[in-house]
């Protein structure tokens, strides 16, 4: 029986779901990589065993928790077929993972996604500012203090806020806004911080929405980069483009790719206005369980 599929991803609600999960599938282990400003846990979940992790993190944005959502069900999914020994999109999943190890980060940004989800009270302590920023918090996509974590990371940051400042975002904001320096943010540096700490084979971020896959950083292209590509979108049906703009600097995979040469990709799920309604989650989850899947084993 399907456990997640349209329970609302609220902080308290994402708790349960993966109680769930660890009630049920003893080989599925919890972990937190940090705490996020407001201090809720930003919590990790693992499978398999290796020194060279997959990491597939979502829920960067606040709007965008539907994103997180979706990894949730397919951390279920792969759950569920590797421990009744069945197949998923055509892969035994057991002796699949032997030898790897998959560490997903269903919401990195949890502050975030509270706030787009239940208003102004969900920022807790900065709850004043959340209100005084904006009155269409549904929209939102920073952290708890006002700083888009997905322009926060190291890579190409100066030349990010020239720009940012150049369309007049010059502090604290819904959205776009990357802080006072690179890694201000503790969401950021949980995330930093544990790739370092770990030898990563590659990293996925999944955002949504547009249905295309970003796989490159400026003129960097890692080994496996093109093919690893290749192979997700024409699993998914997704296009490979590459960022512009505000965008083509200071997220997650560029900072990976630049810090490592390694593959880093980022993934635009669905189509339509942030944030995706509910009723959208199945369609988009079928469209790119494949693609997970062949992710966690590539």
């Amino acid at each position: 029986m399907q456990f997640i599929s349209s329970m609302q991803p609220t902080y308290g609600n994402v708790r349960r779901m993966t109680d769930e999960l660890l009630r049920r599938y003893g080989f599925l282990t919890r972990f937190s990589i940090g705490k996020s400003f407001l201090g809720r846990d930003i919590s990790a979940l693992s499978v398999g065993e290796a020194d060279d992790p997959v990491v597939i993190s979502a829920g960067f944005h606040g709007s965008e928790w539907l994103t997180g959502l979706v990894l949730l069900r397919f951390i279920e999914n792969m759950c569920r077929t590797a421990d009744d020994g069945s197949c998923l999109c055509g892969i035994r999943i057991r002796p699949a993972l032997f030898g790897r190890r998959i560490v997903f980060i269903p919401f990195v940004n949890p502050d975030g996604a509270e706030i787009a989800q239940c208003g102004a009270s969900g920022a807790l302590r900065c709850a004043n500012f959340v209100a005084s920023a904006t009155k269409d918090t549904r929209h939102w996509q920073a952290n708890a203090r006002g700083v888009d974590i997905n322009h926060n990371f190291d890579a190409g940051w100066q030349r990010l806020r020239k720009m940012e400042a150049e369309q007049g975002i010059n502090g604290p904001a819904p959205t776009r806004y990357g802080g006072t320096a690179p890694e201000s943010e503790p969401e950021t540096c949980a995330l930093t911080d544990f790739c370092r700490a770990g030898n990563v084979r590659h990293v996925v971020a999944l955002h949504s929405q547009g249905e295309v896959i970003y796989w490159r950083y400026g003129d960097k292209m890692p080994d496996r980069s093109r093919k690893m590509a290749e192979i997700m979108a024409q699993s998914s049906g997704y296009a490979l483009e590459d960022p512009e703009g505000l965008a083509s600097l200071g997220g997650f995979k560029d900072w990976f790719i630049g810090e490592f040469n390694r593959p880093g990709f980022t993934v635009e799920l669905g189509k339509g206005q942030n944030p995706l309604p509910m009723s959208d989650l199945d369609d988009i989850y079928c469209r790119v369980e494949e693609m997970l899947t062949l992710v966690c084993l590539m």
